[in-house]
């Protein structure tokens, strides 16, 4: 399956279906995705290593191994690897109507693609 370098980490596509998408995340410590939002897709987040902080709607969370998190659509998001050493590393299950990358739209962005 797809296997996309970021700026901030990697991600690898595991399920891409019709119904939905499944990808495992893999932020490297100190960095973060885009702040941004999506107009056709949720998304369930489950976090399986490492600890860190989502930011949604401007507001902070902590989360660790086990932690999970429900995104809507048209909700503001980034996930945060709070680490200096350890990497932070999540499932990510999109649900939806669609589910390419071009329905990001992007807020703030510390590698200027906002």
């Amino acid at each position: 399956m797809e296997n996309e370098s970021r700026p901030w980490g990697v991600y690898e596509v595991l399920y891409d279906g019709d119904d939905c998408k499944v990808k495992k995340i893999t932020v490297n410590p100190g960095e973060s995705p885009s702040y941004q939002y999506h107009y056709k897709r949720n998304e369930h987040w489950i976090i399986v290593a490492g600890e860190g902080k989502a930011k949604i709607n401007d507001e902070i969370q902590d989360l660790k191994c086990g932690s999970t998190v429900f995104i809507p659509v048209e909700v503001k998001h980034t996930i945060i690897n709070t680490s200096s050493t350890i990497k932070l590393v999540f499932i990510e299950i999109q649900t939806g109507s669609y589910f390419g990358e071009d329905d990001i739209v992007r807020l703030e962005d510390r590698y200027g693609r906002a």
